[in-house]
C-alpha cells in the first residue's frame, strides 16, 4: 500500500510565501491540494504549525507531509493501446497525444497506466504502486514510443539503461523559423522556471541537460528536426529550442502557439536500448501520427 510521503526543505532565499514556495517546489500538486494540506496541519515551519500567508526565509526549515492518494487502487479501464512489441520483460507501446502516462492528484482515470493495468494485470505488482512498471514518460500531449517493464528485474535493468544514457531516443520536432546550422548542440542546465511553477526554464543551477539535432527537412517558415535526447529531464527539448528561438510548433507554454495545430509538434520517433533478458540491442521506430503528418503536408502545400 502506498504511504505518507515527507519531504524537508532548507530555505537560502529570502521572504517568499510559503505557499508559492511549496507550489513552485511541487508542481504535480494543485495548488488547492497544497492549501488543503497547509489547512491540514501537514505543513510545518521550524517545527511550528504555518499559514499559507507566512513569510519564509533563509536558515528557516519546512517540512511537508503528504498523505498518500485516497484513491489508493488505480483501477484498471478498458482504453485501447497500440502496442508495437512485447516479450516476457517489456511492452513498447505507441502512445497518443492527449494521454497522461500516469494518475496524479485530480487526475485519476483515462491514463496509460489505466489502460495497462486491463491490457495486463499483473503489472499492478511491479515497482511504485502509482507507476507500476514505469520507467519514462512522455508528456501527455507528446505522442510517441514509451517502453514499460513487466517485471522487477526487467524494471531495474531499464532505469540503469537510462542511467547510463545508453538508451536511445529520437524524436521529431517542428519548429518556427527556419534553423540554418545543418547540425547542432544545445548544452544548457534545465531547472524549474522561478517565476511560473508551470514552466521549466534554462537556469544556473538547474540539472545538466544536453540536446542533439538535425534537419530532416524545411516546411515552409518552419523546420522538421530529427532530435536526440541525451539526458532526459523535463520539457528538455521545448526549453532548449526555445531558448535557442526555435520554439516547437503548437507549444504555446514556451512561445511555439499555433493557429492550425492544438498540441505541441512533438514526437518520440525511435526508442533503442538492450532488451533485458538477452542484451540484445533493439531500436524501434514509430511514424508520424495523422494529425502531425497533416500539418506537414498542410505547411507544404500553403508554400508551394
Amino acid at each position: 500500500m502506498p504511504t505518507q510521503e515527507i519531504k524537508t526543505y532548507q530555505i537560502n532565499e529570502p521572504l517568499i510565501r510559503l505557499d508559492r514556495f511549496l507550489a513552485r517546489e511541487l508542481p504535480a500538486l494543485s495548488r488547492s491540494y497544497i492549501q488543503k494540506l497547509i489547512n491540514l496541519d501537514n505543513v510545518l515551519v521550524n517545527g511550528q504549525i504555518a499559514k499559507a500567508s507566512l513569510k519564509i526565509t533563509i536558515g528557516d526549515t519546512v517540512i511537508i507531509t503528504i498523505p498518500p492518494p485516497e484513491d489508493n487502487i488505480i483501477l484498471p479501464e478498458s482504453i485501447p493501446l497500440s502496442v508495437i512489441y512485447e516479450d516476457a520483460d517489456v511492452i513498447i507501446l505507441d502512445k497518443p497525444a492527449g494521454m497522461t502516462v500516469y494518475p496524479a492528484p485530480g487526475h485519476h482515470g483515462q491514463t496509460l497506466i489505466n489502460a495497462l493495468l486491463a491490457y495486463y494485470p499483473p503489472l499492478a505488482k511491479i515497482g511504485s504502486p502509482n507507476r507500476p512498471g514505469i520507467v519514462h514518460r512522455l508528456d501527455k500531449d507528446t505522442s510517441g514510443l514509451l517502453v514499460v517493464a513487466k517485471n522487477d528485474a526487467a524494471q531495474q535493468n531499464l532505469i540503469g539503461q537510462f542511467k547510463a544514457r545508453s538508451i536511445t531516443k529520437v524524436y521529431l520536432a517542428l519548429v518556427k523559423g527556419r534553423v540554418t546550422s545543418p547540425h547542432g548542440i544545445i548544452e544548457a542546465p534545465i531547472g524549474r522556471d522561478p517565476y511560473n511553477r508551470k514552466r521549466m526554464a534554462v537556469v544556473e543551477k538547474g540539472k545538466e541537460a544536453r540536446t542533439e539535432y538535425r534537419i530532416r527537412e524545411y516546411a515552409g517558415n518552419n523546420t522538421l528536426l530529427e532530435v536526440v535526447l541525451k539526458t532526459g529531464r523535463t520539457h528538455q527539448i521545448r526549453v532548449h529550442l526555445s531558448a535557442i528561438g526555435y520554439p516547437v510548433v503548437g507549444d504555446s507554454t514556451y512561445g511555439g502557439k499555433s493557429t492550425f495545430l492544438k498540441r505541441q509538434f512533438l514526437h518520440a520517433h525511435k526508442l533503442g536500448f538492450n532488451l533485458p533478458s538477452t542484451g540484445t540491442y533493439r531500436e524501434f521506430e514509430s511514424a508520424l501520427p495523422a494529425d502531425l503528418q497533416q500539418t506537414v503536408n498542410s505547411i507544404r502545400a500553403q508554400s508551394h
